[in-house]
């Protein structure tokens, strides 16, 4: 995929994020551009996001109350959210068929999407109660 307009703010936002691994909010993002790009604004970076997002180029990950995070792994995946540290980690697992089921069972809606987190403790979390 190409972007629509690679400027150096959508060029910078999204390295930043592929580079991150570890779905990155905004705030962070912005610091980190701010590196590359020093003059870039935090409303560029909210624009760029929301434009990656809309390309294609980034899925954001949204929990009521907490600011959005951005993934850049495009595959098929779910995420852990630990319950000690926040992390959220990739889990590659084969995804089972959710939006089928849904829209048989109700074939007056329309279902676009499924979110499925798993809530649990990353390795270092799980190590720590163990040490």
């Amino acid at each position: 995929m190409a972007l629509k307009r690679l400027t150096r703010q959508r060029k910078a936002v999204l390295e930043v994020v592929q580079k991150a691994h570890h779905h990155p909010d905004a705030a962070w993002i912005y610091q980190e551009v701010r590196k590359l790009v020093p003059r870039v604004s935090l409303a560029t970076v909210y624009r760029t996001l929301e434009a990656l997002v809309a390309e294609g180029y980034l899925v954001p990950i949204t929990k009521a109350g907490e600011a959005t995070r951005y993934d850049a792994n495009l595959h098929p995946h779910l995420h852990l959210l630990c319950e000690g540290c926040g992390v959220i980690v990739d889990l590659e697992v084969d995804l089972p068929d959710l939006l089928g089921p849904a829209q048989r069972a109700h074939p007056g809606v329309e279902v676009r999407s499924v979110e499925v987190t798993y809530r649990g403790l990353c390795p270092q979390c799980k190590a720590a109660l163990k040490g």
